[in-house]
């Protein structure tokens, strides 16, 4: 464990990747999640979206997490980085997924949902 105070939640952990934690499995929460409160969102009234802005939160976390593994001036993260049977599975179905690009286009596409839900919500009388 890193010695540094973990983050507030819903963040993960600090500056450094998890060596708990592989980036596939990040990567397979994030989607899971995200995929998930998207269909929400879909099917609700815009009046409850804020309801899912916690699950959307917790999706960009994990996608935050999947950018740290890439290595400073790398383009993606390298298949050393998969530890476990899960991630390893992950990488091998789509190692593409792991560039930087799309790593970051994930991040900016949920942030636009936060947003969209932060507009959303009723003002506080």
């Amino acid at each position: 464990m890193a010695e540094e105070t973990p983050p507030p939640a819903p963040a993960f952990g600090g500056a450094e990747p998890s060596r708990i934690i592989d980036p596939g499995e990040f990567a397979d929460v994030g989607y899971r999640v995200s995929r998930s409160a998207a269909l929400e969102l879909l099917n609700r009234p815009t009046s409850e979206h804020h309801r899912y802005r916690a699950a959307m939160a917790y999706a960009l976390a994990a996608f935050e997490e999947v950018l740290k593994f890439v290595p400073p001036g790398q383009d993606a993260i390298p298949a050393d980085a998969f530890t476990s049977e899960a991630g390893r599975a992950r990488y091998r179905k789509g190692p593409g997924t792991f560039d930087r690009d799309l790593i970051e286009m994930d991040i900016d596409s949920t942030r636009r949902v936060l947003a969209n839900i932060d507009k959303s919500i009723p003002p506080r009388d």
